[in-house]
């Protein structure tokens, strides 16, 4: 008699594994029966299917973490990143005031600078200084 499906099922309802499931022998042809969810669980409450108990180590010892090689996180400077964003758009929004003509060459070039120069902190605080 092949119960292999039946102990399955009966793992996965009762949440356990497959090696840990227990049929009584003399019940088997109750347990050969059983087709739903609920019959593996009124035959495990009816004692015709066990839980074998855990084997094995209780005590779980956690080896400490040693930092070598391949666990060294570096820390990741991110000016640079910073400083590209920031420029890339102070420059676009310039190319626009230039392309526009509220602004002549000679005062694109003069901000340019200033932005490599790293005066403004935002394209906010470009404007604000346009203005005065």
């Amino acid at each position: 008699m092949n119960l292999t499906k039946k102990k399955e099922l009966a793992s996965k309802v009762l949440g356990v594994g497959k090696g840990r499931i227990i049929f009584a022998e003399g019940r088997l042809g109750e347990i050969k029966e059983a087709i739903s969810r609920m019959d593996v669980l009124d035959l495990h409450k009816s004692g015709a299917i066990l839980i074998r108990e855990v084997s094995g180590r209780k005590k779980i010892v956690h080896r400490k973490h040693r930092r070598r090689t391949g666990k060294i996180k570096k820390n990741v400077n991110t000016r640079k990143a910073e400083y590209v964003i920031i420029t890339r758009k102070l420059r676009a929004f310039v190319r626009g005031l230039f392309r526009t003509g509220k602004i002549d060459a000679e005062k694109k070039r003069e901000i340019r600078k200033q932005i490599r120069a790293r005066k403004f902190k935002s394209k906010r605080h470009l404007k604000e200084s346009l203005e005065e």
